[in-house]
């Protein structure tokens, strides 16, 4: 290792026996009136400017805001479909329920609502209204028929992965033409 170098230092911080530490800043008063002298080091304070120095990173970058304030997109879609829906509309509700604990859950689940949407069925999806069971993947009519109801799967999720999902997605759209008239 190189020699440590020795610095100039105030005539004041000679006078200190013992040393500096951060912690020293935390003595009580009563042991400063012990004898030993001890130095205020001055606060550093961060300077205000820091925040908006990240903030401009984060927009220079193309992320918007920094990563607290954002959401992301499935974030904003599962946010919507939160809406309390008219009981009066003639449109049927279909709620997808789906776990949070594996990503391939939630994709599957914006798979049949995007699908649902672009129907010719006049259907309003709502993902996740409640709080999801573990391991649970259920597309269902709200108050009535089930379409699939996969419950208490363990890892890798199996019974769900081998779903073909445009097969369940046509199968529910033709069940729901069929109920409705069309």
């Amino acid at each position: 290792m190189a020699p440590k170098r020795k610095t100039e230092e105030p005539a004041q911080a000679t006078a200190v026996a013992g040393r500096v530490t951060r912690s020293s800043g935390r003595v009580t008063r009563s042991s400063a009136s012990s004898g030993t002298k001890f130095i205020e080091l001055p606060v550093t304070r961060k300077s205000p400017n820091k925040k908006k120095k990240v903030e401009k990173k984060a927009e220079s970058k193309g992320k918007g805001k920094p990563k607290e304030a954002s959401t992301s997109e499935g974030e904003k879609a599962e946010a919507e479909t939160f809406e309390d829906v008219p009981e009066a509309s003639n449109k049927t509700v279909v709620i997808i329920e789906h776990c949070k604990q594996c990503n391939s859950f939630k994709t599957r689940a914006l798979q049949v609502k995007e699908a649902l949407e672009k129907s010719d069925v006049d259907v309003i999806v709502k993902v996740n209204p409640e709080k999801p069971r573990k391991g649970c993947f259920e597309i269902r009519v709200q108050g009535g028929k089930q379409f699939i109801s996969l419950l208490d799967m363990k890892r890798p999720f199996k019974p769900m992965k081998e779903l073909d999902m445009d097969e369940v997605i046509s199968g529910i759209v033709n069940d729901l033409s069929n109920a409705n008239g069309l």
